[in-house]
């Protein structure tokens, strides 16, 4: 599938989850304030930045798409993976306010409408169920699209959670259920923040999305080459991880056909498409070693 395609499908799944969760959000305002729900509000709250999460996240991949030009040699892809950045910082602090809010109301519980609360959780599942259909194949192959749908599916879970706890405040009339629903739904959205700041940031400090000591060793593998150094791997943007590395063949070994190599091996074995190989021969016979920057040389 094409970067192109991806991008495509990417930013129409967005559009239709920012329709849906929108439409869902002033709904849940209005009804979340009639009922005096603690956890409607708050899953209001979560949907606010859900909003904005999916506007973000669809105006990250429009302009992911345009072309390299002067200074931005890789173009705009970057975009996405900081707005997934963004995201996980997003629930992060939505999961804070929830989790101050919820234990005053502990404190002080206030009277919640269970059978409101229960209606309008149970339209949130239906609406959240059909964003996360539509993002989830996209968000396989987008980080960025990845953040928007973890943000969606933890408002599936919070509606999940707080239409329970309106049901069993129908049958049971204690409203400290309510806070109680938005603790959990807090670490919900605690679990998903750190999943998605790991992934972003390690995309955003260019760390290896393989083991550069195995692409060494795959690539000394191969017949005549007997050196590779100044070995670096990053993730450019979603999908697109790269590689370059400056590697020394034995003398009066072909050159163009051994980079062919690598590259087809690069590829095949680990999924490195975008590879920059500058192959050259030995100056005399180097016994297969290897160095470049965080893995150690082989011991003999």
């Amino acid at each position: 599938m094409s970067r192109d395609h991806v991008h495509d499908s990417s930013r129409r799944a967005l559009t239709i989850a920012f329709g849906l969760i929108v439409g869902l959000l002033a709904g849940e305002l209005v009804f979340g304030v009639i009922a005096g729900s603690l956890a409607l509000l708050a899953d209001a709250g979560h949907m606010l930045t859900d909003a904005a999460a999916l506007g973000l996240a669809l105006g990250a991949a429009t302009y992911a798409r345009r072309p390299a030009r002067g200074r931005w040699t890789f173009g705009f892809r970057r975009l996405e993976i900081l707005a997934a950045h963004v995201n996980g910082i997003t629930l992060l602090v939505v999961g804070v306010v929830i989790v101050v809010v919820a234990v005053r109301r502990l404190i002080d519980p206030q009277e919640v409408r269970g059978g409101i609360v229960l209606v309008v959780a149970l339209a949130g599942i239906v609406v959240n169920l059909a964003a996360a259909a539509v993002l989830h194949g996209p968000s396989r192959s987008s980080l960025n699209v990845r953040g928007a749908f973890l943000h969606v599916a933890t408002d599936l879970a919070a509606f999940a959670g707080t239409a329970l706890a309106g049901a069993l405040i129908l049958v049971t009339g204690w409203d400290r259920l309510d806070p109680i629903a938005s603790l959990v739904v807090a670490g919900l959205i605690f679990w998903s923040s750190y999943v998605l700041l790991r992934e972003s940031t390690r995309i955003l400090l260019d760390v290896s999305p393989a083991d550069p000591r195995a692409i060494a060793d795959a690539m000394l593998a191969v017949s005549h080459v007997s050196d590779v150094h100044d070995l670096h791997v990053w993730t450019v943007g979603s999908g697109f991880p790269s590689i370059s590395a400056h590697v020394l063949v034995d003398p009066g070994a072909d050159c163009h056909a051994i980079r062919l190599e690598l590259a087809s091996l690069l590829a095949d074995r680990f999924g490195l498409s975008h590879s920059t190989l500058q192959v050259e021969h030995a100056p005399r016979p180097v016994h297969n070693q290897t160095s470049f920057p965080l893995v150690a040389p082989r011991r003999r």
